[in-house]
């Protein structure tokens, strides 16, 4: 079984941390991320809502290296 590095598809945590920097990409990335987990909910808040996590996402990146959890339904 593959090691997943990244809350970003898998890739690589300097990968990650870069496009965690540009706000649009971390918004449209940790929606899709949110989708592609089944979290419906989740994504369509960071629909909405995502501009407002992106500091938070971003410092979770460089620390854990995954984006915030904040709802898991």
């Amino acid at each position: 079984m593959a090691r997943k590095h990244g809350d970003y598809f898998g890739l690589g945590r300097i990968v990650s941390i870069i496009l965690a920097i540009i706000p649009f990409t971390a918004w449209i990335l940790g929606m899709i991320t949110r989708f592609s987990e089944g979290k419906i909910v989740a994504g369509v808040i960071r629909i909405f809502g995502g501009w407002l996590i992106w500091l938070i996402d971003l410092i979770l990146m460089i620390v854990s290296g995954h984006i915030l959890r904040l709802l898991n339904i």
